[in-house]
């Protein structure tokens, strides 16, 4: 080992003589050290493992099986699903138009290889360019607009499918139906903000229709309503006016004209 230079000239050996079993068998303390240190070994492993499992599952985002609790992070479910999430814009020129939000959807669209994303969003906010009345784009958060093209709607549930050339990530939907006081977030460009995310609870639900206490304001539409787990239970759809509620379209009213259920439902109900 390289040794230092002291004041005096003189060299120190940092170096430190290593035990030999010879010293080890002269010592009955080094003996009864390390008859501890075997035994102790089983007992920490063994503690490691038990300590291991409700520590890997209170890091997850995604709370298994308790759908009224938050994600343990958060941060990193919004910024999944933001980077899933669309702006739409359906510009009419002064005619019209409409701006809302879209998600991304394991789905076949129909479209050329140019477009491979499937998007889902509200029938009102691309209404106005149907039949090519007008230009369709979309944009990720904080980029520029790209072109988009409607594939097919459903106006009776207020859904919309688009295809587009932008490469997103589609978000899982959740095979458990969501129950009164599940914990839900909303995620669009609220009033126009790209990005915005709010946070409550499920208050309760129809067949096709899940009533929520987050926030939601123009630009929200078609927007996914996400679970705990970070998968979609709905499409954001409107506000209520009066009474101090909001509105998506599940999964179920899905099953209709987007989808390909086994039943009438996406929730399999006894």
């Amino acid at each position: 080992m390289r040794a230092l230079s002291a004041s005096n000239d003189r060299s120190i050996n940092l170096s430190l003589p290593c035990p030999t079993l010879e010293s080890m068998n002269e010592s009955p303390s080094n003996k009864f050290v390390a008859m501890l240190a075997i035994i102790a070994v089983p007992f920490a492993l063994g503690a490691f493992v038990l300590a291991w499992s409700p520590s890997d599952q209170f890091h997850k985002s995604d709370p298994e099986f308790d759908g009224y609790v938050q994600p343990r992070s958060v941060g990193d479910l919004v910024e999944k699903i933001q980077a899933s999430t669309v702006s739409v814009f359906c510009d009419v020129g002064k005619v019209g138009g409409g701006m809302g939000t879209a998600w991304a959807i394991e789905l076949k669209n129909g479209m050329d290889k140019k477009n491979p994303t499937t998007l889902i969003t509200n029938h009102h906010v691309i209404e106005d360019c149907i039949g090519g009345k007008g230009t369709l784009t979309v944009a990720e958060l904080w980029k520029v607009e790209v072109p988009a093209y409607i594939v097919k709607w459903d106006k009776e549930n207020d859904l919309a499918v688009l295809a587009t050339g932008l490469k997103l990530k589609p978000l899982g939907l959740s095979q458990s139906e969501p129950w009164p006081g599940y914990w839900i977030m909303v995620l669009g460009s609220a009033d126009g903000y790209e990005g915005s995310v709010s946070f409550g609870s499920v208050l309760n639900t129809t067949n096709t229709e899940i009533f929520i206490t987050a926030n939601t304001s123009h630009g929200n539409s078609g927007g996914p309503l996400i679970d705990n787990e970070g998968l979609v239970v709905g499409t954001t759809s409107w506000g209520h006016k009066k009474e101090q509620y909001n509105g998506a379209m599940s999964l179920n009213a899905m099953c209709e004209k987007i989808l390909k259920c086994d039943g009438e439902f996406y929730w399999i109900r006894d």
